[in-house]
């Protein structure tokens, strides 16, 4: 076989393995996100037992805690619709009224979500503060 055109051969087969993996890797990207879910979102349309990524701000004066269990209200960023959630475990360090936080809440039977995994968003320093 001719040098160039071996040369051609392989620079199909390279690019072409290149365009696989490129696809696949862009497919694996996007089927694995999730779209975060707003509080009035959660209340409209939630079912008893299936999972959520829930983002809102932690509600001011709702939140209580009794050793590592957590207990406060995650409200929508501009006010106004806001669900109960319990999470047992350690917070951010962070975590603290007013700040947004994602929360993976499972809907229970009495209407309440059971947080297992708290992520803190942190302020930008291109914000006001909170304090």
């Amino acid at each position: 076989m001719d040098p160039s055109r071996k040369r051609i051969v392989r620079l199909t087969f390279a690019l072409s393995a290149a365009l696989l993996l490129a696809v696949a890797l862009a497919y694996t990207s996007f089927s694995a996100s999730s779209e975060a879910t707003t509080p009035k979102q959660l209340v409209a349309s939630a079912e008893i037992g299936k999972t959520y990524d829930l983002t809102g701000r932690v509600e001011k004066g709702s939140y209580t805690h009794n050793g590592s269990v957590h207990e406060f209200r995650v409200q929508e960023r501009t006010g106004g619709a806001s669900v109960p959630v319990r999470y047992e475990g350690s917070v951010p360090d962070p975590f603290r009224e007013g700040r947004e936080v994602i929360v993976t809440v499972r809907k229970q039977q009495d209407g309440t979500f059971e947080g297992t995994k708290v992520v803190t968003k942190c302020p930008s320093k291109f914000t006001k503060s909170e304090t």
